[in-house]
C-alpha cells in the first residue's frame, strides 16, 4: 500500500520491562503510544520545519486490532503510511510484527486533524 509521495515509515524496538503489563505482555497504552510515535516522526521526517511550526495533528480516531502478543525482548518492527485524506483530516495506517516469527500483532488505522499551532483550530 506505498505511495510514491509518502512513502512507508519504519522503526524497530525491542520490548523492556518498562513496556510490560501485569499479564507480562506489552501493555495496549504502549502500542497506542508506538503508533503516536510512529506517525509523529514520519511527519517530522516529511515536512519543512516552517509548516511544521504552523499546524500540528490530533488524533480523532483509533482503530486496533490485537492480534497477537508481544514479550520481553522481542524486537518489532513498526510501520506506517498514510491513507486517504480530505481538506483536514488523513487517514493513516499501521503494523506492527513481531520479527522473531514475522508474526503481524497489531494492524491499526488512525484519523488525524490537521489544526493551527496558534488556536487549535482545522
Amino acid at each position: 500500500m506505498e505511495n510514491n509521495d509518502y512513502p512507508l515509515f519504519r522503526f524497530t524496538i525491542t520490548v523492556t520491562a518498562a513496556h510490560l503489563d501485569h499479564l507480562n505482555h506489552v501493555n495496549n497504552v504502549v502500542y497506542v503510544q508506538w503508533l503516536q510515535d510512529a506517525a509523529y516522526n514520519h511527519w517530522m521526517q516529511k515536512v519543512p520545519e516552517a509548516l511544521h511550526r504552523k499546524v500540528l495533528w490530533v488524533v480523532r480516531r483509533h482503530e486496533i486490532d490485537y492480534l497477537s502478543g508481544a514479550f520481553l525482548g522481542d524486537e518489532l518492527e513498526i510501520t506506517t503510511w498514510p491513507g486517504e485524506h480530505t481538506g483536514v483530516t488523513w487517514q493513516r495506517h499501521y503494523t506492527i510484527v513481531r520479527l522473531r516469527d514475522n508474526q503481524t500483532i497489531i494492524k491499526a488505522t488512525s484519523i488525524w486533524a490537521l489544526v493551527h499551532r496558534a488556536n487549535f483550530r482545522p
